[in-house]
């Protein structure tokens, strides 16, 4: 009876595999939508704007045997419709920002648009994780278009700064090479190294705003020098003219 069970429960998975291969596709579309949006707002700062908050982008796409395992250490039922509201990392996106303020201002920008429903929202950089663990997380829903039909795919999008991307690589790194049983003193170390990423990225930030500062500033006196220079120019200009036109009037 148990292998009869067993022998059931991995035709399901073999059947689900196949489906979700298929089933895939909506996320792919739903995740190149949204690198689609992140691409525009990343070249109208460079064409427009002075300063472009957004240093590179990251996307992945689970496999289907991925997404399966999840399935089974959650003990989720082996149904599409059950990973469909259960699994809503398959498809993801990270985002790296130079500063904390750049990954507020890029969520919003991206919240904001019409199409995009916000379905999760995280924030570990107000609330890092126990481990030091920085990065803000959103679960966001978008449309795509199919020739027949509009389905609705999810797309985490993890939006974190170079700091922050350096040490949950590194951490991640460590995780897999103790097999999840992290010694103490390294929890110790890396949780110490995020205190210190987080007073990092707030110095860095402080220098970039006072260079931001400056650079106005400089920018009001070049314009104010401008203005000055215009205006005795015009001065001579309007001076030269009355001396010409009254030269004119004597003769």
């Amino acid at each position: 009876m148990v292998e009869c069970n067993n022998y059931k429960q991995l035709e399901e998975i073999e059947n689900l595999q196949k489906t979700l291969t298929k089933y895939m596709m909506y996320y792919k579309f739903g995740m190149e939508e949204i690198n689609t949006k992140i691409s525009i707002l990343q070249q109208e700062f460079q064409y427009v704007h002075s300063y472009n908050p957004i240093e590179h982008v990251k996307s992945r796409l689970k496999t289907p045997q991925s997404i399966i395992n999840k399935v089974h250490r959650r003990g989720y039922e082996f149904t599409i419709d059950s990973i469909r509201k259960n699994v809503l990392d398959i498809a993801g996106i990270r985002i790296i920002c130079s500063f904390t303020s750049d990954i507020y201002s890029v969520s919003k920008m991206l919240v904001n648009q019409r199409d995009i429903e916000v379905v999760e929202y995280k924030d570990y950089i107000k609330n890092p994780k126990p481990n030091g663990y920085q990065s803000l997380h959103m679960i966001l829903k978008i449309p795509v278009f199919m020739s027949d039909r509009v389905e609705e795919a999810f797309v985490e999008v993890q939006i974190r700064t170079i700091a922050m991307e350096f040490w949950a690589s590194l951490e991640h790194k460590i995780y897999y090479k103790y097999d999840k049983e992290i010694p103490e003193n390294l929890k110790n170390d890396l949780k110490d190294a995020a205190d210190q990423i987080s007073q990092l990225d707030y110095k860095m930030e402080q220098i970039h705003m006072q260079m931001q500062k400056l650079k106005f500033e400089n920018d009001n006196k070049e314009q104010s020098c401008e203005i000055t220079e215009d205006d005795e120019f015009q001065k001579l200009t309007n001076k030269y003219i009355s001396m010409l036109f009254s030269n004119s009037i004597d003769s």
